[in-house]
């Protein structure tokens, strides 16, 4: 290595952060093709400040395990380029040596022989995320983005804290190149919101951003259409005729370009009266969308939101790494700020209401109106009747989510139910004409839809409803 380096008589100067990153961005550039993600750069930041690794995971905004991982992979890159071993022990001394012979060459470039090519430092641009700049635009003009929105909702209330979700999202998105992404939650959680805020925190990674709804139901061919146009610029009468065709047209452009595309509202292409993740039956073929974009290299990523997963993204999430699934829970304290916002009162009352509703905004918006409404403002006032409040609106969203039932689920939500204390799988057995495996199925698809609760107590899995579906299901029986 050291005979491949132009030396001069200039003298060194020392390394900033700026100069490490640009260094060994070129080299693994050279490599793989691919520049260096923010977990490699804090690792090789970390590395030269002598950080020890649960601090470098920290900086990165990931696991530890995760950190160690990405750096193993990274040292050996570097080792194979440099032609020596690199690791985090030796990385500040052979970074300082090479940039000693590398920083005053007599073109004033750094040049590295490596494998019979030379690598020249401020050559290189990401074949990701192309760089589209006027003439007279400044250097440090940001790419260009298109964004189609049209689908996208406008949330004007509050965003509630999702600090932790928000920080998983983008790990998986940026930083892990994950390819399929399922959002998932029940009505009201706060997929769609989640979304939305995340937008704003990647969409620079992407050329493209596309949002799309599927609430009314649109075929695939016509969702496909939809998608190519805003990604090729072409006009209807140019794209391909077959569904297949135009699903191989989009395989493409998710390959040369780097496409974010979120699919809003997808449980309505999903059955009712089945278990959960099945298509309705003019619909089946969006199976094979999901398959090939979880299954596919690629640069882009596809988000589902949706009330339950599809069963492709079950079974993806299982066998491969580049499918993610996030079930959205309640809030819990963050909601306070739902009840201070629709101006509660009894502040020291409120953990009582959130545990009751299980932090759901959407719950808690409703009863918290009818609360301000009906009592003043006063929680303690409405406590006292140890009652649930459904409502009207609330009772509607609940039997949305019921209609979508089998006959296998809605028994075993019904025996659930009538139980005061959380039952176990044996219990359930006893007290419903089931078959073991029938029951499994029923309970896996269940859980799919968020619509019960386990918890682990002496050795075996409790089941159980959350107050309000019990509340629901005793007044108004789902079979």
């Amino acid at each position: 290595m050291s005979d491949t380096i132009a030396k001069t008589r200039t003298p060194p100067r020392s390394m900033d952060a700026e100069e490490i990153l640009k260094f060994a961005d070129n080299l693994v550039f050279t490599k793989t093709g691919k520049h260096l993600d923010n977990v490699q750069e804090a690792i090789l930041l970390g590395a030269w400040q002598g950080q020890k690794y649960p601090k470098i995971a920290q900086e990165a905004h990931c696991s530890e395990g995760h950190a160690r991982d990405v750096a193993s992979e990274l040292w050996k890159i570097l080792s194979d380029v440099l032609g020596e071993a690199v690791n985090k022990s030796n990385f500040k001394s052979t970074f300082k040596r090479l940039h000693i012979s590398n920083v005053s060459s007599p073109i004033g470039k750094a040049f590295v022989g490596i494998n019979n090519i030379n690598v020249c430092a401020d050559t290189f641009q990401s074949p990701e995320v192309p760089k589209t700049r006027s003439p007279s635009a400044p250097e440090n003009t940001q790419p260009e983005i298109r964004q189609d929105l049209r689908d996208a909702p406008d949330i004007t209330s509050l965003f509630y804290d999702r600090t932790s979700e928000l920080a998983t999202l983008q790990q998986w998105i940026v930083h892990d190149r994950t390819r399929l992404v399922a959002i998932l939650g029940l009505s009201g959680i706060g997929k769609t919101a989640i979304a939305l805020h995340l937008l704003p925190q990647i969409q620079h990674q992407f050329e493209y951003v596309i949002w799309r709804s599927l609430g009314t139901s649109p075929t695939l061919h016509n969702t496909l259409k939809s998608l190519i146009k805003f990604l090729s610029n072409l006009p209807e009468t140019e794209l391909p005729a077959s569904t297949d065709e135009l699903l191989s047209l989009l395989i493409d452009k998710l390959r040369s370009h780097r496409c974010l595309i979120i699919l809003d509202d997808v449980q309505t292409i999903l059955s009712s009266g089945q278990i959960a993740g099945n298509y309705r039956p003019e619909y089946e073929n969006y199976s094979t969308l999901f398959k090939r974009i979880g299954e596919t290299c690629h640069n882009s990523c596809l988000i589902v939101n949706s009330w339950e997963p599809p069963r492709e993204i079950v079974a993806l999430n299982r066998e491969n790494a580049r499918v993610r699934t996030l079930s959205l829970d309640g809030l819990g304290a963050a909601a306070g700020e739902i009840l201070r916002e629709k101006g509660l009162l009894e502040p020291d009352k409120w953990e009582a209401l959130i545990n009751t509703y299980r932090g759901n905004p959407l719950w808690l918006k409703i009863v918290a109106a009818m609360i301000q409404e009906l009592f003043s403002g006063r929680v303690a006032e409405f406590l006292k009747y140890d009652t649930l409040f459904l409502g009207d609106e609330l009772k509607a969203r609940l039997q949305q989510q019921c209609d979508r039932l089998s006959d296998l689920e809605k028994q075993v939500m019904c025996c659930i139910a009538n139980e005061i204390e959380p039952v176990s799988i044996s219990q359930i057995i006893e007290k419903v004409q089931l078959s073991p495996d029938d029951l499994c199925n029923a309970l896996l698809s269940l859980g799919h839809r968020a619509l019960i609760e386990k918890q682990e107590q002496d050795n075996q899995a409790l089941l159980s409803l959350s107050p309000v579906l019990r509340q629901y299901v005793i007044s108004y029986p789902v079979d």
